[in-house]
């Protein structure tokens, strides 16, 4: 039964479940849940794959760690190194938006997690403080100026492709001219609003007489918040005619579980690429900053 449990940790923790953690459960499914749908969205198209792909791979991975898992304090889901090394190690092989772009990314993760589960048998995980925390720390800076000068055309509302910082960084300038004033509006506003969540909503809120923890609580909400002020401003002020780009409609259901097609050389192009960018993504998430605590 021992060794049972360590593999299913689930048969450990769920003995001494109870109904304040079911209810403490209940509340942070609910602000992450909220705030994965968006984030998922957005980490598929960084990824170069379509919004709702994002939602397929947000799904099975938390079940799966609820009951394989180890730590009750790891955060699992989406991340955004993750997006960005699948659109580099995909993009040398298959143009976005094709069939051959979303069946290689497929069948990376498939390699991908087959590789992560030998190492775990083979209890190989040790290998990971071989790698230097300077080159790690570069690696995670560097990415998120990559992902942050991505992420610009969007709040500019402009169109701006490249592999590397130099080359977004001119697509960027060159259709400045082309930037769409509401869209930089509404980004603008938002970053503000979250800034402002994050550093003064709390003190404001105790100051006007709410208790500490409902502070706390409406600070962690801030991006919850910021989402659903969007959603209504563009319902209200139909900002959709002035060219602000929505996810749209999105399919409902979910896809049939299916197994990649196993193509030969795509696997031998895929293979040394995974390892890559499968790798390095994961010491990155336990050594990127803390993000929002709402999150889990």
């Amino acid at each position: 039964m021992t060794r049972v449990a360590r593999s299913l940790p689930i048969l450990d923790w769920g003995r001494q479940y109870d109904r304040d953690v079911l209810t403490s459960d209940l509340v942070a499914a609910a602000i992450v849940t909220i705030m994965l749908i968006p984030q998922s969205l957005a980490y598929a198209m960084l990824a170069g794959l379509p919004a709702e792909v994002g939602l397929y791979a947000s799904i099975l991975p938390l079940i799966a760690y609820a009951i394989f898992g180890t730590s009750r304090t790891l955060a699992v889901g989406p991340v955004a190194v993750v997006s960005l090394m699948t659109a580099s190690s995909i993009g040398a092989i298959a143009a976005q938006g094709t069939p051959d772009y979303l069946a290689a990314a497929a069948l990376l993760a498939l390699i991908s997690g087959a590789m992560l589960m030998a190492m775990g048998l083979l209890r190989l995980g040790f290998m990971a403080n071989f790698l230097s925390h300077p080159v790690i720390s570069g690696f995670i800076t560097a990415s998120g100026l990559l992902i942050a000068a991505g992420q610009l055309k969007h709040i500019l509302g402009v169109r701006a492709e490249g592999h590397t910082l130099a080359e977004v960084a001119g697509e960027l300038l060159s259709n400045l001219q082309e930037t769409n004033i509401v869209t930089l509006l509404v980004g603008v506003t938002v970053l503000a609003f979250l800034y402002f969540a994050r550093l003064k909503l709390a003190g404001l809120l105790v100051a006007v007489g709410i208790g500490a923890r409902s502070a706390d609580v409406w600070t962690k909400a801030g991006p919850i918040i910021s989402v659903a002020g969007t959603i209504i401003a563009v319902t209200v002020f139909n900002l959709e005619s002035y060219d602000i780009a929505l996810v749209g409609a999105i399919p409902q259901g979910l896809p049939m579980l299916a197994v990649p097609a196993l193509d030969p050389a795509l696997i031998r192009d895929l293979a040394a690429r995974a390892p890559n960018a499968e790798g390095r993504c994961r010491r990155a998430r336990h050594q990127r900053p803390p993000e929002w605590s709402g999150q889990s």
